[in-house]
């Protein structure tokens, strides 16, 4: 029975023998969890007079609040950008799938489509949180059809859009409706961007750069006017040149508004960028760096041909390439793996790479008051790793929805 009935009938749930990441260190301290929050122990004790219901003895793990990966296409066979009649049994299997590298809330990501796919696809997935069902939706990640040309890399060149009739009224024709989606990466050198920027910002979506021919001064205005992210740096957009920086230059640029971060997505596998790269941009700016997979339909399946969008995608070994060409278009790794390559290619802390894929995209989405952190009060979404940073377990709201299955002594 719950021991503190005069304040709550929940059980009380101790993790013990762990090391927990807080404050951005990892500190060892027993982690308390009630009603799917993280509790604050000492208003336990000193206020209710309770104690633990449940113990789980977490053998000298970490306990790293619960990845949140802000751009996934798909994976397991799923592609997001597939208008079917039931979207959310596709979304339902890679939900479940991803919580076994650590993910406990997402983005699903759909690249440049025809209008007909947005308004088949949008209406059917709602924001919800997570649970044994898989790991929660935070809202849609509309990459494109709102971007450059030169720059499209794996996008259909016939299905990209301008802002001819001067804003969202492009923007509302495209995508149909705006309830489910929490961000919208576009390029910001597009006649009639800015409008849209800032009304994306005032409705509350997140608004990033990329796919784009932008130079820097285009960037620093989209971000005056609230845009906050960029979009698979270095990826598909005008490389890094000292007398115009482009959207890179962003990153160390005197124009940000004081008080606000732009951050930045990192696709951490070893292929989409180069570890000096890597380096060159967590240096310059560590606060700002969002880990994401970039994970496309043939995550988690063999070699071969498979749809991404509207286009044929071929995987040979870790790459992933538009079919017949040498464009790479996604990534078939998977969150831990990219937090993994980050901490070696970075040469960072392990609170570093882990704050990378949990802290930073919740900042970057405005949930940080809820997921991101193991704060008193947050989410008790958790993921158990080993030093090594391979994933134990799995929780949401408290609950064990994942769980390494031991080895088998031989």
């Amino acid at each position: 029975m719950p021991s503190n009935k005069s304040v709550s009938d929940a059980s009380i749930t101790q993790f013990i023998n762990c090391r927990i990441l807080r404050e951005h260190q990892l500190q060892r301290e027993d982690l308390w969890v009630r009603d799917g929050r993280i509790l604050d122990p000492e208003k336990l004790f000193f206020d209710e007079q309770g104690y633990a219901d449940e113990r789980v003895n977490c053998d000298g793990s970490i306990i790293a609040p619960g990845f949140i990966d802000v751009q996934i296409n798909g994976g397991y066979g799923v592609d997001f950008s597939q208008a079917s009649e039931d979207v959310s049994s596709g979304l339902s299997l890679v939900s479940k799938k991803i919580l076994q590298h650590g993910v406990t809330s997402f983005c699903p990501t759909l690249v440049t489509s025809p209008p007909a796919v947005y308004h088949k696809v949008l209406p059917q997935v709602k924001v919800h949180d997570g649970g044994r069902g898989g790991a929660g939706v935070l809202g849609f990640h509309l990459e494109g059809p709102f971007i450059s040309v030169e720059k499209r890399g794996a996008h259909p060149e016939r299905f990209l859009r301008t802002f001819q009739a001067g804003g969202m009224e492009d923007l509302m024709d495209a995508y149909g409706s705006l309830d489910s989606v929490a961000m919208v990466t576009l390029a910001p050198e597009l006649a009639g961007s800015q409008s849209v920027v800032r009304e994306l910002c005032r409705r509350g979506v997140t608004v990033s750069l990329g796919h784009s021919v932008a130079n820097l001064s285009q960037a620093e205005e989209a971000v005056h006017h609230g845009a906050s992210f960029i979009t698979h740096l270095f990826n598909a957009m005008l490389p890094f040149h000292h007398r115009d920086p482009g959207i890179v230059g962003l990153l160390t640029s005197d124009r940000v508004p004081a008080g606000r971060t732009v951050y930045y997505g990192m696709i951490a596998d070893g292929i989409h960028t180069n570890p000096a790269a890597l380096r060159i941009a967590h240096r310059a700016h560590p606060s700002g760096l969002v880990l994401v997979t970039d994970a496309i339909t043939a995550m988690g399946l063999p070699p071969g041909r498979h749809t991404l969008g509207q286009q044929v995608v071929e995987i040979q070994g870790l790459h992933a390439y538009v079919a017949g060409t040498t464009t790479l278009c996604g990534s078939i790794a998977t969150m831990d793996m990219c937090v993994r390559h980050f901490k070696q290619a970075a040469g960072c802390s392990v609170e570093e790479a882990l704050e990378a894929a949990s802290l930073h995209p919740a900042q970057l989405l405005g949930v940080v008051h809820k997921k991101g952190n193991l704060d008193y009060g947050s989410d008790a979404d958790l993921v158990l790793l080993d030093d090594a940073l391979n994933v134990e377990a799995t929780f949401i709201s408290g609950e064990e929805v994942w769980r390494k299955e031991p080895q088998k002594k031989k």
